[in-house]
């Protein structure tokens, strides 16, 4: 169930709800529907006139034959929301706290890398969609922009950093660093993309952003990346891409390994791609401070359970010893109630924002998070609920 901090009702978000009273009366002043679709497979399927195939191909794609995509959505489909009714509801309050960052809705930007093939604006859009709505941005290790810039755009808002983390130990040091300098509070290591998964849909277009100096800024940018290269980037792009793609990940890490990002990270690590309850325990074991129950959107292993069915059992081993946060399908506000419902004190979204900013840039990214807040909202009241700690495992059914 999900931990809330203490809040004056003042303070409620009922204002996400009237995300759909503006769009009713813009229409009617206007005459005109909103700029965007609201529905996430109208957002997609817009999203996808405007991207080159390769963009989109690498966006939507997942592992194999793509059953974990599948999977993801038949676990959402799979529960039903069982309303309640003559319940007061009139003021809700979708606030929380996770790990000391302050949210006012159970809701962050999943770290998602090269989102300049989506719109030249980038990251820098999509922090500065997030920040407008309190919002954490995680920014991806393989941004489009060095993570400085992404800060600055992010001005105040809350932001998390994501470490795909190198072989090299001074690149490694070298990130946290530049990460922590920059405001970044949460650091959130990937556990599942040591190698890339198999997906056909990149291959048969021979299309990798990174080898195209796409989603490396951070590394053309780091000292100690640098200090490995014979020759500055511009003048030997290259071997630039080389040293990268030497370095990008390493798959001989164990837990033990750990300890080492511990020491020298001093704020909360959240391990991102656990999908075992003994791999949960193992993360509170290691000390870290939280889990996102992922198998990356589907992208890496073709055939893996949809995360919405093992929630429950990471959530049930671990407590409230660690944070459980979710990803993996979300598509809109009900999927939020319901993972809030399973277990997860919060939910990152990954694809739809994406192609929101597709789309729209900035306003295509704060279109599609106001959709989504406005959904959630409108969903825990007509469920009859005005606060997330009255969701659990009751408020679901099973179709």
């Amino acid at each position: 169930m999900s931990q809330e901090r203490p809040r004056d009702l003042a303070h409620a978000q009922t204002a996400f709800a009237s995300y759909q009273d503006e769009i009713y009366l813009n229409g009617l002043l206007t005459g005109e529907p909103p700029r965007f679709p609201t529905g996430a497979a109208a957002v997609e399927a817009a999203a996808r006139e405007r991207m080159t195939a390769e963009a989109y191909g690498y966006v939507a794609g997942g592992a194999g034959g793509e059953a974990t995509i599948r999977a993801n959505r038949a676990a959402f489909e799979r529960r039903t929301i069982v309303p309640r009714m003559l319940r007061d509801v009139g003021v809700r309050d979708l606030s929380c706290s996770l790990l000391g960052t302050e949210l006012p809705a159970p809701v962050l930007l999943a770290p998602v890398g090269v989102l300049s093939i989506a719109h030249p604006d980038a990251e820098p859009a999509v922090a500065r969609a997030a920040a407008g709505l309190g919002l954490p941005m995680v920014l991806s290790t393989a941004s489009s922009v060095p993570l400085e810039e992404a800060a600055e755009a992010s001005g105040d808002g809350p932001r998390w950093f994501q470490l795909y983390w190198p072989k090299d130990r001074e690149v490694t040091l070298s990130l946290l660093r530049r990460a922590r300098a920059a405001g970044y509070t949460t650091l959130v290591l990937t556990l599942d993309t040591w190698l890339l998964g198999w997906r056909p849909r990149d291959l048969d277009r021979a299309y990798l952003p990174f080898l195209q100096r796409i989603g490396i800024a951070n590394y053309l940018s780091d000292p100690a990346f640098l200090a490995g290269l014979a020759k500055p980037p511009e003048e030997d792009p290259l071997a630039a891409v080389a040293h990268w793609a030497g370095m990008f990940a390493d798959p001989t890490k164990t837990w033990e390994d750990l300890a080492f990002l511990r020491a020298h990270w001093d704020g909360p690590i959240v391990l991102k791609g656990v999908q075992h309850p003994d791999d949960a325990r193992r993360a509170r074991d290691a000390g870290m401070d939280g889990v996102v129950v992922s198998n990356h959107g589907g992208r890496q292993v073709d055939g893996a359970a949809g995360s919405l069915d093992v929630l429950p059992s990471v959530a049930g081993a671990v407590g409230d010893d660690v944070a459980v946060l979710f990803d993996s399908g979300v598509r809109g506000g009900a999927d939020i109630l319901k993972a809030v419902a399973l277990g997860a004190r919060a939910v990152l979204v990954g694809r739809p924002y994406v192609y929101g900013l597709a789309l729209g840039g900035e306003e295509g990214v704060r279109h599609v998070l106001r959709c989504l807040l406005a959904e959630l909202d409108l969903s825990l009241a007509l469920t009859g609920h005005a606060r997330l700690s009255e969701l659990g495992p009751g408020v679901l059914g099973t179709g």
